[in-house]
């Protein structure tokens, strides 16, 4: 399962956190445009950092009290986590480099 993306849910967002110690978040909904613009993007970064980086979506249409504990107003919101604290926060659709650029300053 090469760059596998995960799901993370309000009930398993906190030991997703606890047991990845660099994991970035792709704050998203399904409605969301940019969100689907960003999406093959994650899955390209997931593969390049495997091994290195985890990478999760939460839906936050379906999961509330993560997207509102987050402070989430705008998606597509990444979150970079590194030993369960926010090191990065990105909003918007950006390009793939700005990404990795912000990844590979935590590695």
């Amino acid at each position: 399962m090469a760059g596998k993306v995960l799901t993370a849910t309000d009930d398993n967002f906190e030991s997703m956190v606890k047991e990845h110690p660099l994991i970035l978040v792709d704050f998203w909904a399904a409605w969301c445009f940019p969100c689907k613009m960003v999406a093959p993007t994650i899955e390209e970064l997931a593969e390049e950092f495997e091994g290195k980086v985890a990478f999760a979506k939460l839906n936050v249409d379906e999961n509330p009290k993560t997207a509102m504990r987050f402070g989430i107003t705008s998606i597509p919101t990444l979150i970079l986590f590194k030993d369960g604290e926010v090191v990065e926060k990105v909003i918007g659709a950006v390009p793939k480099e700005h990404l990795a650029s912000k990844i590979k300053a935590h590695l």
